[in-house]
């Protein structure tokens, strides 16, 4: 039995109800308004309904008073915040890691008594380490305060014996302690116990270059 009215062909099939023949309006009604809020400019600019779970910022009634004027949509709007987080991110990170960088630096000058003391110090650590480790644990010995303690102890041959246990069974492997140095806890929160590990890792693995 044919159709009580065929479906007009600007007429997409989702909105067409084949046994009354005619168009399902409020299917319609509910696409259009479900459109119109991703993509129609809110009547006031407090219609915005930015999500900013990343918790860098709020959503700023200035801005979105600019956005609303220059005719953004909901979701031209959330992509403008999110792209602004997405840059925002990396450069907290490194502010956060530089500010780290800089307090450490203090604590080494005065740890080793005066900012010539410490210079000439540096010179003959980064000398000895490059002649006696490979350049993996240099690199992981020479960004953290606790590594810099730790190369000195292994240059002077006041290293205390191996500790054991890496937090895992087994010894790590360079590829292992390459990863953890990727890991925030290393560079960014400079975790003290998680630097430990990775310093105790090198020491372990190149135990003739760090007596």
């Amino acid at each position: 039995m044919a159709e009580r009215n065929p479906r007009p062909a600007n007429v997409p099939e989702k909105f067409w109800d084949p046994e009354t023949g005619t168009v399902r309006l409020e299917d319609l009604l509910a696409s259009y308004q479900e459109l119109e809020g991703r993509f129609g400019v809110p009547d006031v600019p407090d219609g915005y309904r930015i999500g900013c779970d990343h918790g860098l910022f709020e959503p700023d009634p200035d801005i979105n008073a600019r956005l609303h004027t220059a005719g953004f949509t909901p979701e031209q709007a959330q992509l403008l915040y999110d792209l602004a987080a997405e840059r925002m991110i990396p450069m907290l990170q490194e502010m956060a890691a530089q500010f780290q960088s800089d307090r450490e630096l203090e604590r080494l000058v005065d740890h080793f008594g005066g900012e010539d003391k410490w210079r000439e110090m540096s010179r003959q650590l980064h000398a000895w380490a490059r002649k006696n480790l490979p350049p993996p644990a240099v690199e992981g010995l020479t960004t953290t305060y606790e590594g810099i303690l730790a190369l000195h102890r292994m240059m002077t041959g006041n290293e205390p014996p191996a500790m054991r246990g890496m937090g895992g069974s087994g010894s790590a492997t360079e590829a292992d302690l390459q990863q953890m140095m990727r890991d925030p806890r290393y560079w960014r929160d400079r975790d003290s116990g998680f630097i430990a590990r990775v310093t105790e890792g090198f020491r372990q693995m190149y135990p003739d270059g760090m007596r």
